[in-house]
């Protein structure tokens, strides 16, 4: 039985370490809200109080962590407390630099380490059917693989130290673009009077299928799971749609790269979030763009 400390038991962090203890594994979990503590608790996960009490013993740690700054602060304890040549991964959505900074804190500490942003929503957490986009050495990979696949269905090596997360900020740059796209088709055959679900019948089987159409579809009705029929209950929150989309365009500017669909997805999501949009599903900026 393998020893895993889990830092980060939210929305998506909470179903990956409950997968984990399903597996077999015994999960040691810390997050510093209670109610994840007590949520985690009921999925048979040991709640511990601290991050060191997490990391003890523990053969790997997996982190879900909001910010670049707080993976940063994690992983400095992480290194503190870790046995050398556990496996340190990292789940969270962050910046290039900081990721690039949370393995050097793990190499100095004789650690193996992994960046694994993932692609699939609280949907595929709790299924344990994400898509790891995996940055990092072949030795780390090859150790955290089997553990991956005990919360994702396809992993992804995507290169050196980072490149998971260069790989997720592409993706959801990709994602941000096209529930622009689809919902502005949306808007549009309202005003002629195309029905929603001929739009999706025509789109979802030719050349306009995407996954914002036909998974997080905008409009109630063509896919029952989507938040749209939900009252547009995250999901996907729009504030994290904007935070990716947001480092996407730090990376954009710091790399040379044109990105203008990027930069005016990112300035629609933030206008969005600061309408109203923060705590509501991404795919809800169809309403958006309709006023």
């Amino acid at each position: 039985m393998t020893s895993i400390g889990f830092i980060g038991l939210g929305n998506m962090g909470g179903p990956m370490a409950a997968n984990l203890a399903k597996a077999g594994h015994l999960v040691s979990g810390f997050d510093l809200a209670a109610e994840a503590r007590a949520a985690a608790a009921e999925k048979g996960i040991r709640v511990v109080e601290s991050v060191g009490a997490a990391v003890e013993g523990a053969d790997a740690v997996v982190t879900s962590l909001p910010s670049g700054a707080a993976v940063r602060a994690v992983w400095a304890e992480i290194a503190a407390a870790a046995r050398p040549g556990t496996l340190v991964i990292d789940t969270s959505t962050i910046d290039v630099e900081s990721a690039r900074a949370a393995h050097g804190l793990a190499q100095a500490a004789g650690l193996l380490s992994l960046d694994a942003p993932v692609s699939g929503g609280t949907e595929g957490a709790v299924a344990g059917t994400l898509t790891f986009m995996v940055g990092g050495d072949g030795e780390s990979f090859a150790a955290g693989k089997p553990l991956l696949a005990r919360m994702g269905r396809r992993i992804v090596h995507c290169g050196a130290a980072g490149n998971g997360q260069a790989a997720k900020i592409c993706n959801n740059m990709i994602l941000g673009v096209t529930m622009i796209a689809v919902s502005e088709a949306f808007n549009l055959a309202d005003r002629v009077g195309l029905p929603h679900q001929a739009l999706f019948d025509v789109a979802s089987s030719s050349s306009g299928q995407c996954y914002a159409l036909t998974t997080h579809c905008p409009v109630p009705g063509p896919v029952p799971t989507s938040s749209s029929n939900h009252g547009y209950k995250p999901g996907f929150a729009s504030e994290l749609m904007l935070k990716d989309l947001g480092l996407s365009q730090a990376v954009a500017m710091a790399s040379g790269a044109a990105t203008p669909l990027g930069a005016a997805a990112r300035d629609i999501f933030d206008r969005f979030v600061a309408q109203g949009g923060r705590g509501r599903d991404y795919a809800a900026v169809v309403e958006f763009l309709r006023t």
